[in-house]
C-alpha cells in the first residue's frame, strides 16, 4: 500500500470535502425520511386518532320521545305527548377536553419524532458503515494487487529453483486470503445496500457516498446537554406525557360539575294541550368517584417518571460522550503515529532486496497492516459515537 493511502486513512475526518459529503448524507436521510412505509403508515395512524379523539368532545346526540295513549276509559280525544331533549356535560368540560385533546396531538407528534430518530439514527449508522466497507474495500484490494505482485515474483523464483515450494505457497495462500477479504466486503456491501434500500421504502438510494465525513468538533458536554434537553424527542415525550396528566387531572375536576338537560315537551288531546320547555340537571356523585384522585396520582406518577429517565439518560450520554473523547484521543495519537510512517513501502524494498525471507516480511506486513485496520475500525467507531451523541439534531 503506498503513500497516498495511508494518508487516505489518516486524514479521512478532515477533507475539505467534509461539508459537501455532510450535504449528501443529509439528502440521504431526507430522501429516507419522505419514503420509509413506517413512517407513512404512522402519519395516517396520527390522523385518525386527532379525528377519534375530536369526536370524543362531540354533544351527545339529541333525543326525540313520543306517546301516542288510544286505549283506555278516555272521555276525551286520544292522549299523545313528544319531547325533544338536548343533554351536554357543564360547558367548562368540554374546554378542558379541548386542551387534553390538543395535547395528546402532541404526544402523537412526539411519538412520530422517537420514532423518525430511531429509524433515521439506523440509516446514518449504515450509512457510516458503508463508507467504512468502501473504504476498506480499495485498501484491500490495493493489498490484493501488491499479493499478487508478490505471488509472481515468487513464482518466477521458483521457476528459477531460487526459492522451495513451501514459499510459493506461503505466498499463494497469502493472495487467496486476500481475495476472500475483498469478496466478503463486498458481500458485506450488498447487505447494507439491501438494508438501506428496505429503509428507503424498498426503493433504492441514488447517489450513495463512498465517504462520510464528518465534523470531529461536536461542542462542549454541557452545551450539548442543553441542547438535547431542548431538542430529544425522548426527553420531549416526558415532557408532554407530564403535560398531559395535568390537564387530564384538570378535566377530571370539570367533570365533577353537574350535566345540564334542555330541550321542549308537548303533550295533551286535541284542542286541549300543554307545550313549553324543561331543564334538568344530572349530579355526578357516583360516576366521579376517585377519578380526580386517580388523575393526580398518574400526574404525581409522570412528574417522578420524567425525573429518573432523564437521569438515566443523562448517565448514558455522560457515557457515550466519555467513550467518544477517550476515542478521538487514541484516533488522533494513531493519526500522527500512523501519518509519519511509510512501513509497507520500506518493507517491501527491503523484501526486493533479500533482505527479509517471505515468511519474515509477511509477518512484519501483518503487524502494520493490523495497525491500519484498527485505525479505521476506530474511526468508524468514532463517527458511529458521533451519531449517538447528535441524534437529537436528526
Amino acid at each position: 500500500m503506498n503513500k497516498q493511502i495511508v494518508f487516505a486513512i489518516c486524514g479521512c475526518l478532515f477533507f475539505v470535502g467534509g461539508f459537501s459529503q455532510t450535504k449528501n448524507l443529509e439528502r440521504l436521510l431526507n430522501e429516507i425520511e419522505q419514503n420509509n412505509t413506517e413512517l407513512i403508515g404512522y402519519q395516517s395512524y396520527i390522523e385518525s386518532q386527532q379525528l377519534e379523539n375530536k369526536s370524543a368532545n362531540n354533544l351527545p346526540d339529541p333525543q326525540l320521545t313520543g306517546y301516542y295513549l288510544p286505549f283506555g276509559d278516555n272521555i276525551t280525544d286520544t292522549y299523545s305527548e313528544y319531547q325533544i331533549a338536548q343533554s351536554f356535560e357543564f360547558p367548562t368540560v368540554y374546554a378542558a377536553r379541548s386542551k387534553w385533546n390538543d395535547i395528546k396531538s402532541v404526544q402523537l407528534q412526539t411519538a412520530y419524532a422517537k420514532r423518525r430518530q430511531a429509524i433515521l439514527l439506523n440509516a446514518k449508522e449504515f450509512l457510516i458503515e458503508l463508507a467504512y466497507f468502501h473504504r476498506q474495500k480499495a485498501i484491500e484490494s490495493e493489498r490484493r494487487s501488491q499479493g499478487k505482485q508478490v505471488y509472481d515474483q515468487i513464482q518466477e523464483l521458483y521457476n528459477k529453483e531460487q526459492v522451495g515450494i513451501l514459499d510459493l505457497n506461503k505466498a499463494k495462500i497469502a493472495w487467496i486470503q486476500e481475495q476472500f477479504v475483498v469478496e466478503q466486503i463486498e458481500n458485506d456491501i450488498q447487505i447494507l445496500v439491501s438494508k438501506l434500500k428496505t429503509l428507503n421504502g424498498d426503493k433504492p438510494l441514488d447517489g450513495l457516498s463512498t465517504q462520510i465525513d464528518l465534523p470531529v468538533e461536536i461542542g462542549s458536554k454541557d452545551d450539548l446537554w442543553l441542547e438535547k434537553l431542548a431538542e430529544d424527542p425522548s426527553l420531549q415525550e416526558l415532557k408532554t406525557n407530564e403535560a398531559a396528566s395535568l390537564q387530564k387531572m384538570k378535566l377530571e375536576q370539570n367533570k365533577v360539575l353537574p350535566n345540564v338537560s334542555l330541550g321542549y315537551n308537548h303533550q295533551g288531546v286535541k284542542g286541549n294541550f300543554n307545550s313549553g320547555f324543561f331543564g334538568g340537571l344530572t349530579i355526578p356523585l357516583w360516576s366521579s368517584k376517585n377519578k380526580v384522585k386517580a388523575a393526580q396520582v398518574n400526574h404525581e406518577y409522570q412528574q417522578t417518571n420524567t425525573q429518573v429517565i432523564t437521569t438515566a439518560i443523562n448517565a448514558q450520554f455522560e457515557e457515550l460522550f466519555t467513550r467518544y473523547q477517550l476515542m478521538r484521543s487514541k484516533y488522533s495519537e494513531y493519526q500522527i503515529t500512523m501519518g509519519n510512517l511509510e512501513s509497507e513501502k520500506l518493507l517491501f524494498k527491503a523484501y526486493m532486496l533479500g533482505e527479509y525471507s517471505f515468511m519474515d516480511y509477511y509477518v512484519e506486513l501483518q503487524f502494520y497492516r493490523n495497525a491500519s485496520d484498527k485505525m479505521l475500525q476506530m474511526e468508524k467507531e468514532l463517527h458511529l459515537l458521533q451519531a449517538q451523541l447528535l441524534s437529537h439534531q436528526l
